[in-house]
């Protein structure tokens, strides 16, 4: 294998000038990468991961900007080496590297794909736009593509859009996306974050795999240890935009030198499933909430020019109970219905079948199925959720303040610098400066953005919370701070969680049951330590073993693509 590296960060810094002050999101980095290496950077959220990468394809947001460093990209031994940093973002020779040299994978496939174009055009277009194919062959390599990473039925995906695919085929599509030119690098920013733990082994496995065939450079950005372990020949640990550890994968795991990588580490063993957990005790009483036999089916969709499409039963026949105190957990694949079920409970969604009978705290029960919009009123006081996406779920026009105070304001609670100082302590709570409440959403990284959807959804003082992973955009310190915070404000507030995760560590970690989905339907129910310890269902099992060990001593999940 060549040891030259094909690309050489050397004192790398892009700053951004913020009013009189300057922000350094990247400041002296420096690092290598050769072909068929995979070199992994991890930090917390805001430590510059993302920024780094940007920089290496000088798409780096305004104001910010490049102000030093090399990036020296040298695509064979015996080639001239082109700094990067020093061509025009714009300019023709750098346009001709993006994508087609260095290909990225960025983190949220719903706001990197074009939701008004076909997913095969999407992939065709890069081949199109650089002169390497014509339309028609642009198209037959993207029906490749999609082939090539397991999409089923690649020659009807080419003409289907974005939302008609599950979020483990939109970041499969990102990846043919990022490939269609044949890069030589391929820089992969947080692609199994929303993942299901099976899904994400499958795309590790794909990526290592494309990786052996033509001699890929990965650079590869994530919060997640355990992917880590798995699949990094180096590891760049990065803090408040510096590098404070670079090694070996194997090296870093089993000598850590500095603290924040000892802290990485520690916070990756506490959510481990070999982990003691930190779940409440629950007390005695009657259910909270009694969910029976809840079905959600989409009809069948009719269309002029494709023929009639099945109805889909999102969710099948769904049953459990919900005890004030409890936290319970629902993992499952994409698709499974895990967020329909969120939906449902809450109404965003209309049932089409079942009951959900919720307590009030005033001690009335009322069933949310039968409620209309103002009998959901009051019921939304004390049942909140906090959404998947955050950047889809925080209005891009109103300021932090504006988002976490609007559900304060709208039940005429608070106003003017009540509502104010009410805003800044929930920010200081979730771990966010008192003072950034002035920020639009855009200013913030996918992490700190998923605290600030928390500190909404805890601004009403409710009495459940439906989590929609809501930890799986956070860095795994993070992580540990945010359920190890909202354990501690469960019994002040008295708050209940359903919690929908696809990391089984974190619901080890927070819950008390355990309800396993597949295709619409629980297939196996019971307590958390039952569940991870002697799963009963073939399909249960399956998710334990895709769950990525934090120790790169057993690459279990990349196994199976070693040539």
């Amino acid at each position: 294998m060549p040891t030259e590296p094909i690309l050489d960060v050397r004192n790398l810094r892009t700053w951004f000038p913020v009013g009189r002050e300057t922000v350094k999101a990247v400041d002296d980095v420096s690092f290598t990468l050769a072909p068929g290496r995979t070199l992994c950077i991890v930090g917390e959220s805001g430590s510059g991961k993302s920024i780094t990468a940007r920089s290496i394809l000088q798409i780096v947001g305004t104001p910010g900007r490049i102000v030093g460093g090399e990036i020296l990209y040298r695509p064979d031994p015996s080639a001239q080496a082109v700094d990067i940093a020093k061509l025009p973002p714009r300019g023709a020779r750098m346009r001709a590297l993006r994508g087609r040299d260095i290909a990225m994978i960025f983190q949220e496939p719903m706001t990197s794909l074009s939701p008004i174009h076909k997913i095969g055009w999407q992939i065709a277009e890069g081949l199109v736009a650089h002169g390497l194919a014509d339309r028609r062959a642009a198209r037959a390599r993207a029906v490749e593509l999609l082939r090539q990473v397991e999409i089923p039925s690649p020659e009807i995906a080419v003409d289907r859009f974005p939302f008609e695919f599950s979020g483990g085929m939109r970041q499969r599509a990102m990846i043919a996306m990022a490939l269609a030119c044949h890069p030589k690098v391929l820089i992969a920013d947080e692609p199994t974050t929303a993942l299901d733990v099976t899904t994400q082994a499958e795309i590790l496995r794909l990526i290592k795999k494309l990786q052996d065939e033509a001699g890929l450079a990965v650079l590869f950005i994530t919060h997640d240890m355990g992917v880590v372990a798995q699949i990094a020949d180096d590891v760049l640990v990065m803090y408040h935009g510096a590098v404070v550890e670079h090694a070996p994968v194997q090296t870093l795991f089993a000598r850590p030198e500095h603290p924040y990588t000892v802290k990485l580490l520690d916070a990756a063993k506490k959510l481990g499933m070999a982990a003691p957990p930190a779940r409440p005790s629950v007390p005695a009483g009657a259910p909270v909430l009694e969910v029976r036999d809840l079905t959600m089916t989409y009809p069948a969709q009719a269309s002029l020019f494709r023929p009639p499409k099945p109805p889909t039963h999102a969710v099948r026949g769904v049953s459990f109970d919900l005890y004030e105190g409890e936290n319970l957990g629902i993992v499952g694949e994409s698709g499974s219905g895990k967020t329909t079920i969120g939906s449902c409970l809450i109404r965003i969604l209309q049932p089409t079948g079942g009951s959900v009978r919720y307590r009030m705290r005033d001690g009335a029960t009322r069933d949310l199925v039968q409620l209309d919009r103002d009998g959901l009123r009051p019921v939304h006081r004390e049942i909140r959720m906090v959404f998947q996406d955050p950047f889809a779920s925080l209005n891009p026009r109103m300021t932090v303040e504006q988002c976490i105070g609007e559900p304060l304001l709208v039940n005429g609670l608070l106003s003017g610098k009540a509502l104010s100082q009410r805003v800044r302590e929930l920010l200081v709570r979730v771990g966010l400066p008192a003072d950034c409440g002035s920020r639009y959403p855009h200013a913030f990284s996918g992490g700190q953005r998923q605290r600030i959807v928390i500190a909404r959804a805890l601004a009403l003082d409710p009495r459940l919370i439906i989590a929609d992973e809501a930890t799986s955009a956070l860095d795994v310190t993070l992580r540990g701070q945010i359920l190890d915070l909202l354990l501690e404000l469960q019994p002040k507030l008295g708050l209940s969680f359903i919690f929908i995760s696809h990391d089984l560590g974190v619901i080890r970690y927070f819950c008390n049951r355990i309800a396993v989905m597949h295709r619409g339907e629980i297939v196996e129910i019971g307590a958390a330590d039952d569940i991870c310890a002697r799963p009963q269902m073939p399909y249960t099992q399956r998710l334990l073993a895709a769950v990525p060990e934090a120790d790169p001593a057993h690459r279990s999940l990349v196994a199976e693509a070693a040539p």
